[in-house]
């Protein structure tokens, strides 16, 4: 049997299969490790979702390398529904520009499912901070060239490059400070180290409301239900600023439309449910809960939002 026969047979099985979907357990893949926000939030919807869905949905964690592990062994996989994949805008729009030699196109390697969530990114400061707005911090920034640091949870982040897009819309100077993760990203800050940085509401949001960090703005196009007195960046002076962390959900390139249409309902129905929203909200996440179709879109406009940023930062990865 020739190559090409056997591939359009195995076509032909997998769409017709895709009337009975689903007869077995679907793996959920999340490129990230157990415990972690990625993580929490996938088993969240796995729940509601095998309750529609009639199979169990089983979570597998393939983290490292960014996301790039798991959303590898998901492109490959085989594209019949039961192996999908909970992307992230660092394995399906960030990584595209920073490494080199990607083993996967976020885009043509993947069926788009469903956005679960976006969650807005904060800008904080020590309480103690001379800087109360963010008009304080940009002045002080353009006074003093590269006299201000701002530190991350790691390179080519979303907070990283919350900063670095703060540098190019606002036209300042600040160094970057990596950490290995959020917790000692904000222990620095906290210690007067560094003297801003983004991140969300999960990890920051216990220390403002302690009293210990000062917020000065939110990423997002509009403020966040969290923190409503907290102006968005735009309302602060950055005009056209925005940028929030997401979580997505994918199956393989040549996935029937049966099954993608299938587990999109089934996750749109999860998310909203009233359980599921409420921890969501827990997580500083906002459910989008869109269309395949709008995804693809949404997707592509990331990829190239975050590639320009990239180049103008000269961000490698590590």
């Amino acid at each position: 049997m020739s190559r090409w026969l056997g591939a359009v047979l195995a076509a032909a099985c997998i769409a017709a299969n895709a009337q009975d979907y689903p007869t077995r357990p679907v793996k959920l893949i999340v490129a990230d490790g157990p415990g972690s926000v990625s993580d929490v939030r996938a088993r969240a919807i796995a729940a509601k979702m095998q309750e529609g869905l009639g199979q169990p949905v089983v979570i597998e964690n393939k983290p490292g390398a960014g996301g790039n592990i798991g959303s590898d062994f998901v492109a490959k996989a085989k594209p019949d529904g039961y192996t999908i994949l909970g992307g992230t805008i660092s394995s399906h729009a960030i990584n595209a520009s920073m490494y080199p030699n990607m083993p996967y196109d976020p885009i043509k390697n993947f069926e788009p499912i469903t956005v679960l969530g976006q969650a807005p990114l904060l800008l904080v400061v020590p309480a103690d901070s001379p800087y109360k707005t963010v008009k304080d911090l940009l002045d002080a920034a353009k006074a003093k060239p590269g006299s201000l640091s701002f530190a991350s949870a790691g390179n080519g982040t979303s907070p990283h490059l919350a900063g670095e897009l703060l540098k190019s819309s606002a036209k300042i100077q600040a160094t970057h400070v990596p950490y290995k993760g959020s917790g000692p990203a904000v222990t620095d800050l906290l210690a007067g180290h560094v003297q801003f940085m983004f991140d969300t509401a999960l990890i920051v949001g216990g220390h403002i409301k302690a009293g210990k960090l000062r917020p000065l703005a939110v990423t997002s196009s509009k403020r966040t239900s969290l923190f409503p007195d907290v102006p968005t960046l735009a309302e602060a002076g950055v005009p056209g600023y925005e940028i929030g962390s997401w979580q997505a959900v994918y199956a393989p390139a040549g996935t029937p439309k049966p099954i993608v249409e299938r587990l999109n309902a089934e996750i749109v129905k999860a998310l909203k449910s009233p359980d599921v929203a409420e921890r969501f909200a827990g997580l500083g996440m906002e459910p989008v809960a869109n269309t395949p179709a709008q995804m693809a879109e949404f997707n592509k406009a990331e990829v190239a939002k975050w590639a320009k940023i990239v180049k103008e930062a000269n961000i490698k990865a590590e």
